[in-house]
């Protein structure tokens, strides 16, 4: 009988050991929720827009100005993987249940590279 008890009692304490983690150590009892992962991906396509464009910019710099067709090209591909991270953090903005900061940073990192971009476009063919 006591066994048994003591039995019931295990059981009791690993349901509230599981209900507790389920709902994490947040306030009121809410679980964390992960980022998008379309937001994560906009994150990184940001990352590598601004890493093309340094890079960019130094070859622009380091040749004075003499390669442009091949600065001219990777700024074009740059120009559409900033539309396309675009794309992809307001997409992420439809997954359920998600944390959105990522896509916010995405799209505005996007965004200013997308400017930057055009920027450089519109004083180089002026």
């Amino acid at each position: 009988m006591m066994r048994i008890r003591r039995e019931k009692e295990l059981a009791r304490e690993r349901e509230k050991d599981k209900d507790r983690k389920k709902r994490g150590n947040r306030k009121y009892g809410q679980a964390k929720q992960k980022h998008s992962r379309k937001g994560i991906l906009s994150c990184m396509t940001a990352v590598i827009v601004v890493a093309v464009l340094s890079i960019l910019i130094m070859l622009a710099y380091r040749s004075k100005g003499q390669s442009a067709a091949m600065i001219g090209s990777a700024g074009i591909f740059a120009m559409i993987l900033t539309v396309v991270g675009i794309v992809t953090g307001v997409k992420g903005f439809r997954e359920r249940e998600k944390n959105y900061r990522t896509c916010k940073i995405g799209i505005s990192v996007n965004s200013l590279a997308l400017l930057c971009l055009i920027a450089v476009f519109i004083r180089g063919m002026v």
